[in-house]
């Protein structure tokens, strides 16, 4: 044992009822381990985890630990990106997407935490995104759409003037960002709901925008000719796997250095039906509903505005967007044991 060791514990307090009853489990396993007492850091709504991670690495400690949902785990984890100082997940939302897709505890906080200072820094890659914001007026073109419902636009995602680096927004992530369905989906859903319900409320939501309108695309590859899609929605992820155990991109890899995309075309509630049986079974079912591709590079360009998100979390509105492999700029801690499908080697 090592009393010198610390770990930052950077937590989201409103996923908790008792916040101090949980600094307690955590302080305990760092006492069993020989670590000091963590520094405990917590976000707030004006900041959910930048500053945070930047003082627990100014404080030179050995591991980071995101403890909140996805969000949280992706605003730490784009702050570590690149700065050799490892992330360890611990369980605390409704999603807990990254950890499910590396096979960490998403049960047991203390079980998550013993792997988090015991494991293996293991580097895994990350996604840079950049999004074109829409003007005022196609936001308000979509708005007049009646086969639109258009339920979360927001005026505010606006940029008129198309020369304002506004426009172009960079962001980070670490599992999926989503274009359509999905992204009305995590928009729609309330904290409170989230906290009563777990991952089902997305799924009450997601019967709710079952039948939400197509939106026409084109898809690059890697700088290949383009695609030409109408589609419900696309993702696309650094890892596939969702709750319930779904492979949505079924060939990613946290750590191959690519990114992969599917692109979702149902019409209607057979369509849907006829999507989730191909997506469980890979296994095309009368018409093509799904398709399935990777690269280092997508592009997508929309015909009008389609709200986004990146792990979970909502980002408005954007017309196109472009995502780029970002090769193992993460440590993340995993047991020396792990069974996480990675390529590196053994």
């Amino acid at each position: 044992m090592d009393s010198s060791r610390r770990a930052a514990v950077i937590v989201n307090p409103t996923k908790f009822n008792d916040v101090g009853a949980v600094r307690g489990r955590v302080e305990r396993v760092c006492e069993r381990r020989g670590w000091e007492a963590p520094l405990w850091l917590e976000t707030t709504a004006e900041d959910p985890g930048v500053g945070q991670t930047k003082e627990a690495l100014g404080a030179g400690v050995d591991v980071v630990c995101p403890l909140g949902g996805d969000g949280t785990v992706r605003t730490v984890g784009s702050e570590l990106a690149g700065t050799g100082v490892a992330m360890g997940l611990l369980p605390g939302g409704t999603g807990n997407l990254l950890a499910r897709n590396l096979d960490l505890p998403v049960d047991s906080l203390e079980a998550a935490l013993e792997a988090a200072l015991s494991g293996e820094d293991t580097p895994i890659d990350t996604c840079l995104v950049e999004l074109i914001r829409p003007t005022s007026a196609q936001l308000a073109e979509r708005l007049q759409d009646d086969t639109d419902p258009a339920r979360n636009v927001d005026f505010d995602d606006a940029v008129d003037d198309r020369d304002d680096e506004d426009v172009r927004e960079q962001h980070r992530f670490l599992v999926m960002a989503g274009l359509g369905f999905d992204a009305e989906v995590m928009a729609s859903v309330p904290e409170k709901l989230k906290a009563r319900m777990g991952w089902l409320a997305y799924l009450v939501a997601g019967l709710r925008h079952l039948k939400g309108p197509q939106f026409t695309i084109d898809l690059r590859i890697d700088g290949a000719d383009p695609l030409h899609r109408r589609v419900r929605s696309v993702m696309v992820g650094n890892v596939g796997k969702l709750q319930g155990g779904m492979e949505l991109l079924p060939d990613a890899v946290a750590d191959d250095g690519t990114v992969d995309a599917v692109l979702l075309s149902p019409e209607g509630i057979v369509g849907w039906a006829a999507t989730i049986a191909q997506l469980t079974t890979r296994r095309m079912i009368g018409h093509k509903r799904v398709d399935h591709l990777q690269g280092k590079e997508v592009r997508v360009l929309s015909d009008k505005p389609v709200e986004l998100e990146i792990d979970g979390d909502p980002l408005g509105s954007a017309l196109a967007l472009r995502v780029q492999i970002d090769p193992g700029s993460l440590l993340v801690r995993l047991p020396r044991t792990s069974r996480a499908v990675l390529r590196r080697p053994s």
